[in-house]
């Protein structure tokens, strides 16, 4: 597999996903999120030496080709896929090479209120942008910005709904003692209704996360989700999870676990037997590693 492709990986929201990956070398990302997965980082609103999107459209098919029980066509980023200059062109050719399958982005909305990004992301199937609060004042805390108000985002979210014909998700990811208050869901009780999300999915910490913060239980997540009755919203669980299992070589593995840890579960979920085989030997030679996350053990591409 190509520098710019990872996985298939299990989806908790989307089912079988192959990623792009529009910035491999370095986190790139407007954000500082205290959940996030990828090791801490500047916040940039840039990414460096962008690829050309014939490069990236190459390793598409041919991922596509080895893996093609993928249902999703991912673009994310080693950060957030909106900052690559590129998107529009690289986002018409995917819908060419897509075959059936949707096309998802998953974004901050940290620039949607620019025209441009607008403009590229009408073209997907599905968006997920991430609202993880409703107030400046925990948005700051929790997603800890470049340079953008969460009222900006709100609205730039409800302007884009307006034009938007795909599916449209919300994702609120919970952080235990920052935006797990009745008073912060009253304010996305009003906030929501406004942006006509066709799903809200509403869930908690599940991997290592780059900082000391931990997951909200899911009996107070029942509680809260109160507030948000009539409105489209899905408690996220991993359970009922079956995917199809895929042969992953070496180098996939180790490209996939750099940029997203699978758990256990993921591995029994996503990997055949000999690929099960190739893990083994990979941790064996201390080419990858495990790392034990609030009693779930994640499987990491060892540091070199």
């Amino acid at each position: 597999m190509g520098k710019y492709t990872f996985g298939p990986v299990s989806s908790r929201r989307f089912g079988v996903s192959l990623g792009i990956d529009l910035s491999p070398d370095q986190k790139s990302c407007n954000f500082d999120c205290l959940y996030c997965e990828l090791p801490k980082a500047q916040r940039t609103d840039t990414i460096t030496n962008p690829a050309p999107v014939e490069v990236i459209i190459a390793d598409v098919s041919a991922a596509l080709q080895h893996h093609p029980q993928a249902e999703v066509i991912t673009i994310t980023a080693n950060g957030e896929p909106t900052l690559y200059p590129y998107l529009e062109v690289l986002i018409d050719q995917l819908n060419q090479v897509k075959k059936g399958r949707r096309l998802l982005i998953l974004s901050n909305a940290a620039a949607l209120h620019r025209p441009e990004v607008q403009k590229a992301l009408l073209k997907i199937d599905t968006v997920k942008l991430s609202l993880d609060c409703a107030t400046e004042r925990c948005f700051k805390r929790i997603d800890r910005p470049l340079a953008v108000t969460v009222d900006t985002i709100i609205h730039s979210i409800i302007e884009f709904r307006q034009k938007f014909r795909g599916e449209l998700v919300i994702e609120i990811l919970l952080v235990e003692g920052i935006n797990d208050t009745m008073k912060e869901f009253e304010a996305f009780a009003e906030v929501l209704p406004q942006i006509g999300a066709d799903r809200i999915d509403i869930g908690t910490i599940d991997r290592p996360p780059a900082y000391d913060v931990r997951a909200v239980p899911f009996e107070k997540i029942a509680i809260l989700t109160e507030t948000l009755l009539g409105l489209p919203f899905n408690i996220v669980t991993k359970r009922g999870n079956t995917e199809a299992k895929s042969a992953y070589s070496d180098e996939e593995i180790l490209n996939t676990f750099a940029k997203r840890p699978f758990s256990k579960a993921d591995v029994e979920r996503l990997f055949d037997e000999d690929s099960k085989t190739r893990l083994t030997a990979l941790l064996e030679a201390k080419k990858v590693e495990t790392v034990d996350n609030n009693g779930i053990i994640f499987f990491h591409t060892t540091k070199q």
